[in-house]
This record gives C-alpha cells, sequence and structure tokens, in this order.
C-alpha cells in the first residue's frame, strides 16, 4: 500500500516492523479470527492470544514465550518471518497492520477522533518528507485505513505522544 513512498526492497532488506521488542507488545500484527485460525491450524509456529472487541474475535501474536530475558529491548521476531526469505504470508493472510505500517490509525482519547499517525521509529519513512506521507494518507490511503478500521474496530490503538498525524477524523 505503501509502494509510492516505500520501495519494496528497502524493506525486505530493512526488516524493522518484523520484530518486537518486549516493551513494544502493543505494536504486534493483530488477525482476523479466519485468519488467526487458519495460520494456527497450518501449525506454522505462530501462538496467539484471542480477543473480543465490539462483537468481533481477532488474534494477537503471541511472542512472549520467544523473549530468553526479562530486558524490556530483547527483540523477538514475528512467528511468520523467515529470516532469509522475509515475510512468509500470503497477501490475502498479511495482517492489515502489517499492509499499512508504518502508518497507524489511533484513537485520541480526550476528543475521541481517530487519526492515522506515522510510526516514528522506522528508519526508511524518516527518509521522506512528512508532507508527502500526508498527501499519500489523504489522497489515497486515509479512507481506505478508516473503513478498515470501521468493519475491524479492534485495530484502533491508543494514541501515543511523538506520532504525527497525518490525518484526522471524528
Amino acid at each position: 500500500m505503501l509502494s509510492k513512498v516505500l520501495d519494496k526492497s528497502t524493506c525486505a532488506d530493512c526488516r524493522f516492523c518484523c520484530s518486537f521488542r518486549r516493551c513494544s507488545l502493543w505494536e504486534t500484527p493483530l488477525f482476523p479470527e479466519e485468519t488467526m485460525n487458519r495460520l494456527s491450524e497450518a501449525d506454522r509456529g505462530a501462538v496467539f492470544v484471542k480477543h473480543e472487541n465490539d462483537g468481533k474475535i481477532y488474534g494477537q501474536m503471541d511472542l512472549t514465550g520467544c523473549y530468553r530475558t526479562q530486558d524490556s529491548e530483547e527483540e523477538a521476531p514475528c512467528a511468520f518471518l523467515d529470516p532469509d526469505k522475509g515475510c512468509m504470508l500470503s497477501d490475502e493472510d498479511k495482517p492489515f497492520d502489517c499492509k499499512i505500517w508504518p502508518l497507524r490509525i489511533m484513537k485520541k482519547s480526550g476528543d475521541n477522533k481517530c487519526v492515522i499517525a506515522l510510526t516514528p521509529t522506522c528508519p526508511a519513512i524518516n527518509k521522506v518528507p512528512l508532507e508527502k506521507m500526508k498527501e499519500l494518507v489523504q489522497e489515497e490511503l486515509g479512507e481506505k485505513i478508516y473503513a478498515y478500521a470501521k468493519e475491524h474496530p479492534y485495530i484502533v490503538k491508543e494514541y501515543r505522544e511523538g506520532f504525527p498525524v497525518l490525518m484526522e477524523k471524528n
């Protein structure tokens, strides 16, 4: 979805978004129930925690058993990351979170607005001018992201300071 601003080879070489520090487990991808069930049945070694939000069941990848220490900065790779080939998921199974990363849809608690924000830690996106990202979101991706979030409200995360807002909607 972000091919206009990020080259696939840049992302494939980096893979920053495919590993998670213990302190960043809130960022692990969320899977719709049917995808979670299909991937669980395929027995690829992924562990999911089931959650429910507004009557929708979804799964969040559970990496807690992958850490070797209690260090909050230790990283564990996504269960679907092949170190040589990259992501093993088909486009159909790839979570929406991954498709739009480093974008996040977030809710500001004070004014109840949903915003599309930029994850500031992506090394590649920091080289793209913020105005170019705003333009991409406002002209092409924003409405798709809001529509998906309306259908899958569990993907909306709480807003965190330091995430530049690219688009805002009530």
